[in-house]
């Protein structure tokens, strides 16, 4: 069995083995032992030759990010492992938490590595009703009506998905063998002779529906709720890895309709879609009390700057845009992190009760101001270098540069209100603990996947690897 497959398949065999576990210290170490082995993996795939193998493939544009989603996926395991106690989850939810984990990081594999558009729509449908069992599993009130929502709205998105992935089947049907089905190499080389007003129509519902997952507005409300009443560890998964598989699926679907010289050109949409997202996201951020739901609304405002990205095209915003999603993913997890040890030690995850940080918890308030400083996008992380490229490119723009103005507002904007939080949560006040910090390793346990994520936020805006560097620079050729 290739390495592809196994990599999907052994967080599900974990799954069944972590439901059948109902000791939590056995539990945690055993999702922990799965989401290392997994992160060995996915090291193993990168350093193998890009290959297709059945309905999987691996080339320059899902590669890093499978390496990014494992990665996230065994700090977020760390993380629980030294948290989850304080979630005061019964046995049975404990076994249901770390099922659903694992049914996610396999789905979200998958969808990473599909090279078929159906199996990639599968995958995503898994992943989300994996997540909103998870963001239910508090069953409180709130929990239950952000569950609802996220599973209706991404419902939606993901009907719409269907029906854009069956009209681009249509598309390229009369040009496919059966043996290639849906594959998206297969539909790359057809695409210039596909009908251009059926693809037109497929990008409109796949660019709707993924859009919806990757959280664009207008169909976003489903992720502040999300990311805020569900378990700390999985607002790291949800902002850091469902949000980039939904947008590698508009990816794929975006290199299909540019090969086709006729069709219209998807990047103004992107641009549209994108453009909205930071601007909106940004003002929002103003009205949140609720630290959480603030970081959630960030997400929508940083998936809105790489859509812009994308939207604008070649080879220099591409890039910009592939380095956002994949600094996005290390910081913003980063900042749950943080924001999550943090409202267990005072109780509550107002802004205004989670005061003066580094006072009272000096590592965690220090870590925590670095992780929003580079979600604000200041050096040196990976969001800065991302942000800066996007910015030079745009203001390059011979045809739009009044966009580059727009771009910048937004992420002044966001900018100032991340720094107003900033200095809320880590130099105001301090305010009083309503727990005792978690002691002996699972105080090093919540606290080291804060303090990595940083390290590799950083060392990868000073000194990317030239491998890793080239990988990026042929996938933004990919994307067109």
């Amino acid at each position: 069995m290739p390495l592809q497959w196994i990599i999907v398949f052994f967080p599900w065999a974990g799954a069944l083995a972590l439901a059948a576990i109902p000791d939590l210290r056995r539990a945690v170490a055993a999702n922990v032992a799965v989401s290392a082995v997994t992160f060995a993996m996915a090291i193993a795939l990168t350093a193998m030759p890009f290959a297709e193998h059945g309905w999987t493939r691996t080339d320059a544009l899902n590669t890093p990010f499978v390496l990014v989603a494992a990665f996230v996926g065994l700090t977020t395991a760390v993380f629980s492992a030294a948290t989850l106690e304080a979630e005061g989850f019964d046995h049975w939810r404990i076994r249901a938490y770390h099922a659903a984990y694992q049914v996610f990081m396999g789905a979200q594999t998958l969808a990473l590595l599909a090279d078929n558009l159906g199996v990639m729509w599968v995958a995503i449908e898994i992943a989300t009703l994996a997540t909103v069992s998870m963001v239910a599993v508090h069953r409180t009130a709130s929990a239950f009506e952000a569950a609802w929502k996220f599973f209706i709205l991404c419902g939606v998105g993901i009907a719409l998905a269907l029906f854009g992935t069956i009209v681009l089947y249509l598309a390229a049907q009369p040009l496919l063998t059966e043996e290639t089905g849906l594959s998206w190499a297969a539909l790359m080389g057809v695409a210039a002779r596909c009908d251009p007003g059926t693809l037109n129509l497929a990008f409109a519902f796949l660019l709707l529906g993924y859009g919806t997952k990757a959280g664009l507005v207008p169909l976003h409300s489903w992720l502040p709720d999300a990311h805020a009443e569900g378990p700390v560890p999985i607002s790291a998964v949800l902002s850091g890895l469902l949000l980039n598989a939904a947008m590698l699926a508009v990816l794929r679907a975006k290199s299909i309709v540019g090969a086709n010289p006729e069709a219209i050109a998807p990047g103004p949409f992107l641009l549209a879609l994108g453009l909205a997202s930071v601007l909106l996201g940004s003002l929002a951020l103003w009205r949140r009390r609720d630290a959480r739901r603030f970081f959630g609304w960030s997400s929508i405002e940083h998936m809105g700057i790489a859509a812009f990205a994308f939207g604008l095209g070649g080879a220099a915003a591409n890039l910009a845009g592939l380095l956002h999603l994949l600094g996005h993913s290390l910081v913003k997890s980063a900042v749950f992190f943080g924001v999550g040890r943090a409202a267990q030690a005072k109780g509550s995850q107002k802004i205004a009760d989670i005061g003066g940080l580094v006072a009272t918890h000096p590592a965690l308030g220090w870590g925590l101001a670095l992780a929003i400083a580079g979600i604000a996008g200041l050096p040196p992380f990976l969001l800065f270098v991302s942000e800066f490229r996007l910015l030079a490119a745009a203001a390059a723009a011979a045809e739009r540069p009044w966009l580059a103005l727009l771009l910048a507002l937004g992420m002044v904007v966001a900018l100032a209100a991340l720094v107003t939080v900033l200095q809320a949560l880590c130099f105001g006040p301090p305010t009083p603990d309503a727990a005792d910090a978690p002691g002996g390793w699972r105080s090093v346990a919540a606290a080291a996947p804060l303090w990595l994520h940083l390290a590799v936020a950083a060392g990868l805006a000073l000194a990317m690897p030239a491998g890793l560097a080239a990988m990026l620079a042929q996938a933004a050729r990919i994307i067109g």
